[in-house]
């Protein structure tokens, strides 16, 4: 797949674009560049978190077409055609063939829905449907979108716990991770035994050293540095030499003391 993404004035430049919220705007843009070679993406979370966007701003971009969403929740970008082209030696087909097979290429490079009535094929990019008396989106769809998204937060913990602890060094480090483990994705399972390991072993400060590794060795847990380990182990011995013994346990080793001491004496 290319590492190169291509956007064009048309769609940049138009007005309808233009009147995007920025965060909207900079969803599109991370949308794209997450794309495979066809135009499809599986990471709308982590284009979400990149750009800083929200639900809404998902739906203002289906509302005014610039991409469409499918039933499983995979995105492809309409105007993709009209900007990225590429050799047919350096070209990965998509792996949602199913989802391809849904569209149509209109004249002018840009994708539309076939068959299913959601879109009009004579309709200029961007445009809402009024002719025909009904909504630009389906109600139905966009809800069902909004529901998905919701789900998807609920059941996805780093996505939960990056927002409520509002760092974005922090939410970087998560989605590295997450990127980084795209081919064998963590479970949401495993994401939250993970930030529980994190918040039981690991103090504050060390927290994104411990995902950054993770991220970079791709591993399914958090680690300590072996040094840390160490550390940790010293100080618990530590710390538990250092305790006070209680009185009960006092008492009990001088009287166990004065009985050896007296059988000492007996015996000498």
């Amino acid at each position: 797949m290319a590492e190169r993404r291509m956007f064009t004035k048309k769609v940049t430049d138009d007005d309808n674009f233009m009147s995007l919220s920025s965060s909207a705007q900079a969803l599109y843009l991370h949308l794209s560049m997450s794309a495979d070679d066809d135009g499809f993406c599986n990471q709308v979370n982590l284009a979400m978190f990149k750009a800083h966007a929200s639900v809404q701003d998902l739906e203002a971009l289906l509302t005014k077409r610039y991409v469409y969403q499918f039933e499983n929740g995979v995105i492809v970008i309409k105007h993709w055609r009209m900007a990225n082209a590429l050799r047919k030696d350096r070209y990965t087909p998509t792996a949602f063939q199913e989802e391809l097979a849904q569209l149509q290429i209109k004249p002018n490079g840009s994708y539309t829905m076939s068959g299913d009535g959601m879109v009009a094929a004579w309709l200029p990019d961007g445009c809402q449907v009024g002719a025909t008396g009904k909504d630009s989106i389906d109600k139905n769809r966009l809800d069902k979108s909004r529901e998905e998204q919701t789900r998807t937060h609920a059941r996805d913990p780093f996505s939960a716990f990056a927002m409520n602890e509002e760092d974005q060094d922090l939410t970087d480090a998560l989605m590295t991770w997450l990127s980084e483990m795209n081919g064998n994705p963590l479970t949401p399972k495993e994401q939250g035994e993970i930030l529980d390991k994190l918040r039981a072993e690991f103090p504050r400060d060390e927290w994104i050293p411990a995902i950054k590794r993770s991220a970079e060795k791709r591993w399914r847990s958090v680690f300590r540095r072996k040094e840390d380990r160490k550390a940790v182990e010293q100080k618990k011995q530590k710390d538990k030499w250092s305790e006070p013994v209680p009185a009960e346990d006092t008492e009990r080793l001088l009287r166990k003391t004065r009985e050896m001491e007296a059988w000492t004496d007996e015996t000498d």
